[in-house]
């Protein structure tokens, strides 16, 4: 599905109108979070999700500190 949207001013800053449509597939309603990746090509929108992001940055963790360890295993 590509959809074109509309920057708006909000304040200071800048936002896009999302549709009613868009809204109920990334199941997200007013006030809810979303999260922005890069991903080839452009961007990636999603529902926010903090759990997602204590892993991600366990996981960051982890191989910060093995990241030799890692190394090898690639190999």
């Amino acid at each position: 599905m590509t959809k074109a949207l509309k920057i708006v001013r909000v304040g200071n800053s800048a936002g896009v109108i999302l549709s009613k449509e868009m809204l109920a597939r990334l199941r997200v309603e007013l006030g809810d979070e979303l999260s922005v990746s890069d991903v080839p090509g452009g961007i990636q929108l999603t529902r926010h999700d903090p759990g997602f992001e204590d892993q991600m940055k366990a996981a960051r963790d982890v191989m910060e500190r093995r990241r030799n360890a890692l190394r090898e295993l690639a190999k």
